[in-house]
C-alpha cells in the first residue's frame, strides 16, 4: 500500500503506477523542519544525514513536511513558506482534478516537484507544465525530476499569471492557497475544464475549491470539496495583524465567548466569508498583569479588535478601534452561520464572473453569501 493513497476503484488503479514511479521520498529535500514546541520558531531543523530515522519517519507519515522557512532567507521569524503536502490530500486533489489521457495540465507551485512528477508519470511530461516562483526551489525540484527521468515543462515565474505559452489547459492544479482566483487561470482553461486549488480567507485558510470553467470570457462555478489548509501564494498572503498606533479605542464586554468564533473549521470558514479582509491571530496580552490569552483581529486598513478568553463577559474584555467594529462583525457572522443550520464548508461554493466579480454562495449561486474583495 502506498502511504496516503486513499483513492478507490478505477481511479486508484490509474494513479497507482504514478505513485510507484514517483515516490514522495525522492522529492523531499534532505533538510526539513519538524514541529518543536520548545523552539521559538515552532520548528527544529532535521538533516537526513544526521537524523535519518526522524527524517524517514516524517517523510513516510501522512502529514505535511515543512521544507522551507521564511522564503529561504536567513534570520527570519521561522514562518513556514514551502512544504511537501500530505499524501492523502495530494491524492484527493488529483482525484478532484479528474485528468484523462491526453489532457494538458498546468501545475502551479512546483515546490518539491512531487505533484508535477505524479502528473508527468500519469500523463507524460509533454502534457504537464509546472511553474514555480522561487528559483532555488525550482532548481532543486528540477534536479529531482531529472533524476526520476520525468520531464514536465518547467517554468520559473509567477503562477498567478498562469503560463500562456502552454495554454490552453484542460486542467489547472495549484499547490498554494489563493483568496482571489486569477482571471488568467480562467482564460487559460478550455471550456468545461477544471481548476483545483486551495482557497481561503484571511480569517480561515481552509477550503479546497473545484471550479468548472464554462470557457474563456465566461463564468466559472464550483464547490469547496474538502477541508484543506495550504501555504499562501506569496502575492496573496494576508496582512500582518497589528494594533493601530492611533485612534479611539472602544472597550466593553464581549457578547460571545471567543471560543465560539473558532468552534470548528466550518464555523471559521463561514465567518471568514462574512467578514471580508479580516485576519485573526492568538496571542498573550503582555500589557495585562494576568497575561491573558486573546484573539486579535485586523482588516489591514486601520480597524482592529482584541478579546480576551478568560472572563470575556466582563467590562473591558473587548477592545475595538477603527471604522469597522470587527468583533461585532465576527459575532454577527457566527449568528448567521448558526441560523442557517451550521452548514459545513462543503455546502459553500464560488462563482467567478466575466466582469471579474467573485462571489461565494451557500448551496447554489442563487443564495449568495458575499463578494470577495480583490
Amino acid at each position: 500500500m502506498i502511504a496516503g493513497l486513499t483513492m478507490s476503484g478505477t481511479l486508484e488503479a490509474a494513479w497507482r503506477g504514478a505513485f510507484e514511479r514517483a515516490p514522495r521520498h525522492a522529492f523531499v529535500p534532505d533538510t526539513v523542519w519538524l514541529p518543536d514546541e520548545h523552539s521559538l520558531s515552532g520548528y527544529r531543523q532535521v538533516e537526513r544525514s544526521r537524523e535519518p530515522d526522524a527524517w524517514w519517519d516524517a517523510v513516510s507519515a501522512d502529514e505535511a513536511v515543512v521544507t522551507q522557512l521564511d522564503d529561504g532567507m536567513s534570520g527570519g521569524p521561522g514562518t513556514s513558506t514551502s512544504s511537501g503536502s500530505m499524501p492523502s490530500l495530494v491524492a484527493t486533489m488529483l482525484r478532484e482534478l479528474a485528468v484523462q489521457d491526453g489532457h494538458r495540465v498546468l501545475d502551479v507551485g512546483t515546490g518539491t516537484g512531487w505533484t508535477s512528477a505524479l502528473l508527468a508519470a500519469r500523463l507524460g511530461g509533454e502534457q504537464v507544465t509546472t511553474i514555480e516562483i522561487d528559483p532555488v526551489l525550482a532548481a532543486d525540484a528540477g534536479r529531482k525530476l531529472e533524476a526520476a527521468h520525468l520531464a514536465p515543462c518547467r517554468v520559473v515565474g509567477d503562477g498567478l499569471a498562469g503560463w500562456s505559452p502552454g495554454a490552453p489547459y484542460d486542467r489547472i492544479h495549484s499547490t498554494a492557497a489563493v483568496r482571489w482566483i486569477p482571471p488568467e487561470w480562467i482564460e487559460q482553461t478550455v471550456p468545461d475544464g477544471i481548476v483545483v486549488t486551495p482557497w481561503g480567507t484571511p480569517y480561515a485558510n481552509a477550503g479546497l475549491l473545484r471550479l468548472v470553467v464554462e470557457g474563456p470570457g465566461q463564468e466559472a462555478h464550483g464547490r469547496f470539496v474538502e477541508n484543506a489548509s495550504f501555504m499562501w501564494m506569496r502575492a496573496q498572503r494576508p496582512h500582518v495583524v497589528a494594533a493601530p498606533a492611533m485612534g479611539t479605542t472602544r472597550t466593553g464586554a464581549s457578547p460571545m465567548d471567543p471560543k465560539l468564533a473558532e468552534e470548528d473549521v466550518h464555523a471559521a470558514f463561514a465567518i471568514g466569508l462574512r467578514v471580508p479582509g479580516v485576519r485573526s491571530i492568538h496571542c498573550w496580552d503582555r500589557t495585562d498583569p494576568a497575561a491573558t490569552y486573546r484573539i486579535e483581529l485586523s482588516d489591514g486598513h486601520g480597524s482592529w479588535a482584541s478579546v480576551r478568553y478568560r472572563n470575556w463577559g466582563d467590562e473591558g474584555a473587548m477592545k475595538q478601534t477603527g471604522p469597522r467594529r470587527l468583533w461585532d462583525e465576527v459575532c454577527e457572522a457566527r449568528t448567521w452561520w448558526v441560523e442557517r443550520g451550521r452548514p459545513e464548508l462543503t455546502r459553500f461554493g464560488l462563482t467567478v464572473r466575466p466582469d471579474g466579480r467573485q462571489q461565494t454562495w451557500l448551496d447554489s449561486p442563487a443564495h449568495p453569501v458575499g463578494d470577495i474583495a480583490h
